[in-house]
């Protein structure tokens, strides 16, 4: 009980110390992303990082219903906001999980020193590791392709609807076992279904639990190993493209408030998240995320089909 009051306190103080950066305007500049904006997008990423309803599809599915352009028209600046967003969510997802995931280090070393593998948490180190390879090699040769040709939001309202169904699907799976029972192999192929998330409106969170339930994980493993997967795939991304779009890039004045806004909003709904879907799913199962998923999906086409907002963002 201490620890989840704990987690809320300082969401709350993330939250509190973001919203005054928004209110003071530091380091924001008229004409761009405001830090209000910045506040909205960051508790989006923060929440549908690990609800399965897909960040990425939000992140582009609120700024085209808001109408705000300036991400759309400044890719440099877009690039590390999506960073420094990515950024939150990690620190949420660490900090809830750092007993685990420094378990799993020490774990995994000791298997490579040892070389061999023994014990549950360290069959579990190496679970994680082989799943986390499929999705980094398709992002690594991808990208550009990813980037250039999805994220409109029509192929978004697409995505949302298909694999909604996908994981009502795969949530009918009986409950059979836990993450101690995954195989190598089939954690080979959750790795590969997540490879899938980089579309926007996938969801990485929703592909990797339709995958875990599919092959038997009652639902509370399969989003906790979910959430572990979460963060080599997102360190490795934060350090692929944090190296050409910030630390190289020739970035706009006015990044660093908005920045800093985006981060602890990220951060602050993120580490919400996970304790809220990790109680939600040992009662329930994940209809909720369906429904809405079709909903926001039949939205979005019947704003594209009453020529309210452009099939293109």
């Amino acid at each position: 009980m201490r620890s989840r009051i704990g987690i809320y306190v300082l969401a709350g103080a993330a939250v509190l110390v973001a919203v005054v950066l928004a209110a003071l305007r530091v380091g924001e500049e008229a004409g761009q992303l405001s830090g209000w904006q910045a506040l909205v997008l960051g508790v989006v990423q923060g929440l549908t990082e690990f609800l399965p309803i897909s960040s990425s599809g939000h992140l582009i599915l609120v700024p085209w219903l808001a109408d705000w352009t300036y991400l759309k028209e400044n890719d440099a600046f877009n690039a590390t906001f999506d960073v420094g967003l990515h950024i939150g969510t990690l620190v949420a997802v660490t900090a809830y999980f750092r007993r685990d995931i420094a378990g799993l280090i020490v774990a995994g070393l000791r298997s490579i020193r040892h070389r061999r593998v023994e014990g549950p948490e360290e069959r579990l180190a190496w679970l994680v590791v082989l799943a986390t390879v499929p999705a980094a090699a398709v992002g690594a040769l991808g990208e550009n392709f990813i980037v250039s040709q999805l994220g409109e939001p029509w192929q978004i309202a697409i995505f949302l609807a298909v694999f909604g169904i996908v994981l009502w699907i795969a949530d009918r799976t009986p409950e059979r076992r836990g993450m101690s029972r995954l195989r190598y192999g089939e954690a080979i192929g959750i790795g590969f279904a997540q490879a899938l998330s980089l579309m926007p409106g996938v969801s990485r969170s929703g592909i990797t639990i339709s995958a875990a339930r599919f092959l038997g994980l009652d639902r509370e493993s399969a989003a906790r190993f979910s959430f572990l997967l979460l963060v080599p795939t997102t360190l490795g991304a934060v350090l692929w493209k944090g190296v050409g779009d910030v630390l190289l890039a020739d970035l706009p004045p006015g990044s660093f408030g908005p920045f800093a806004v985006g981060v602890l909003a990220a951060a602050a709904s993120g580490f919400v998240a996970i304790d809220v879907l990790l109680d939600y799913v040992r009662r329930h199962n994940y209809t909720v995320f369906v429904i809405y998923r079709l909903a926001l999906a039949l939205f979005v086409a019947g704003l594209i089909m009453s020529g309210v907002r452009d099939a293109t963002f």
